[in-house]
């Protein structure tokens, strides 16, 4: 069996990992830490994992960790990665992160957005852990940056216009809806439930830090610089993400042609589902799995496309996505442990 370690577990990307984990045929989770929790059991600190996983929470002690361990996933604030992830690659684990901290392949872009960083020579090591994009590199990763929510919608969004040369990328707008559990586990007045309830509102309006992470990989798909004009938004919903992508076509594509030109480019994605002509995604049916749902409009009167892409932010734009790589790492089934059926109603 894999030995793996959540390190940070005890944020809701952290219980999202152990709920996958203990359903994986493969892994043995041998370690939990939660520096605020230390000393409880983390069954304690989430209760609706009782019985499936009951190990206490330990502090973050490298090298104990690094002896029991084959894989370590550190679920950690950003800065805080990066101050432990060079000594777990150093005694010989493999590390999906999934802070921002090893996302970024520019040091100076990295520290305009984020802060300085203390470790910047993993930057051309670390894969970006979109397998959708990545999966021949993943193969032989040690070290995995698993992509922000918001980018992992956008990038799955537009990969098939991009690499086709389909639109022009000067002209992309993008908004995006988050679930209130995209802020995380720790008290902020914004997600407290009077705040959130019955409001909608946008945030980050020019200044978000998944910006840069968009721009890179959008780049790269397109061959050139990309500016993009990106708005954030707050649902009051628990989780999911649901992203609208405009941008002008650079010749006249029907919106069938478009569904037949995803469904080309994803038909090997195992967690990729492309929306019947017509039809759109809605958040409420990827719910507590790793599937990205994706719908298609060519606007001919203006000469635009529309692109919706749902996905679950804590499963396939954070834990889901973790253990899909993990997978590929450790050559597993792709999907192994993720044959999640969406939860509905």
């Amino acid at each position: 069996m894999l030995k793996v370690a959540v390190v940070g577990a005890s944020g809701y990307t952290g219980v999202e990992l152990l709920r996958i984990l203990v359903g994986h045929p493969e892994v043995e989770i041998c370690c939990v830490t939660s520096r605020q929790h230390e000393g409880q059991p983390i069954s304690r600190v989430f209760p609706s994992l009782s019985s499936f996983c009951d190990l206490v929470c330990e502090p973050l002690d490298v090298a104990s960790i690094s002896a029991r361990a084959d894989v370590v996933f550190t679920a950690l604030p950003h800065k805080s990665a990066m101050e432990v992830v060079p000594g777990f690659l150093d005694a010989g684990c493999k590390v999906i992160d999934l802070s921002a901290d090893y996302r970024l392949k520019d040091q100076q872009v990295y520290e305009q957005w984020y802060q300085e960083h203390s470790s910047p020579e993993l930057f051309s090591e670390a894969v970006y852990g979109l397998p959708e994009l990545y999966t021949d590199q993943l193969r032989s990763a040690r070290l995995v940056a698993n992509p922000g929510c918001y980018p992992t919608s956008i990038i799955l969004g537009l990969t098939p216009l991009l690499e086709n040369r389909l639109i022009d990328p000067h002209t992309l707008v993008v908004d995006s809806k988050s679930g209130v559990s995209g802020a995380g586990r720790s008290a902020k007045v914004g997600s407290l439930y009077c705040e959130a309830n019955e409001g909608f509102k946008a945030y980050g309006i020019a200044s978000h830090r998944h910006t840069p992470e968009i721009e890179q990989e959008l780049e790269q798909l397109a061959g050139g610089a990309i500016r993009l004009n990106f708005t954030p938004h707050l649902l009051p919903v628990n989780r999911g993400i649901l992203s609208t992508c405009y941008a002008d076509l650079v010749e006249p594509k029907s919106s069938q042609q478009l569904v037949e030109l995803y469904q080309k480019r994803y038909e090997h994605a195992s967690f990729v589902r492309v929306m019947p002509g017509g039809d759109m995604p809605n958040v409420a049916f990827v719910r507590g799995t790793n599937f990205c749902d994706i719908g298609i409009v060519s606007d001919e009167r203006t000469g635009r496309v529309i692109v919706v892409s749902v996905i679950d932010n804590l499963v396939k734009g954070a834990a889901g996505q973790a253990v899909q790589n993990l997978n590929i790492i450790c050559g597993f089934n792709e999907s192994l442990g993720l044959g999640i059926v969406p939860i509905f109603p």
